[in-house]
């Protein structure tokens, strides 16, 4: 005949019960605390994990560090190398986009309004960094503003 009695842990107390300076009631609320710590540390986790929009910073970092040192070891120069700052909006719009885009799973006005503005951005960074003609680049802006339009005329939401 066995005893099915619980064995006591480390501080020789039984494990899942209350100590006897402990009442009953404490030990339910440390347990209720711990969940709720459980449950915040989740939400922390889950809010971290679903920025897709942080790994921007990263990106625009590593394309000046690359720039920068092909400036200093090739002799390669960029005219006006401020301009790609404006690069932080265009990849916060494409961030936009593909977040806008798994969640919904479609190309929705919104995808494409983000993706038409990363892209105009981009245009203009171009513009500024290869000393483009503006003669040239404006009209294709105007392409480009005229196509969303029809776009979202065609495939509303």
């Amino acid at each position: 005949m066995t005893d099915q009695t619980p064995l006591p842990n480390e501080n020789n107390q039984l494990a899942n019960s209350p100590t006897p300076l402990q009442p009953a009631s404490d030990q339910n609320g440390r347990d209720q605390r711990r969940q709720e710590r459980e449950a915040r540390r989740e939400e922390r986790h889950a809010r971290r994990g679903s920025n897709g929009a942080a790994w921007v910073g990263g990106v625009v970092l590593i394309v000046l560090g690359v720039i920068f040192l092909l400036q200093n070891v090739r002799g390669f120069y960029l005219n006006n190398w401020w301009a790609l700052f404006i690069l932080i909006p265009a990849f916060g719009s494409f961030a936009d986009a593909w977040n806008t885009y798994r969640q919904t799973g479609r190309l929705s006005r919104r995808v494409r309004g983000a993706l038409v503005t990363g892209c105009v951005f981009l245009l203009i960074t171009a513009t500024f960094l290869f000393n483009w003609n503006w003669g040239l680049v404006l009209p294709v802006l105007l392409i480009i503003w005229g196509v969303t339009l029809l776009l979202n005329s065609l495939r509303p939401d």
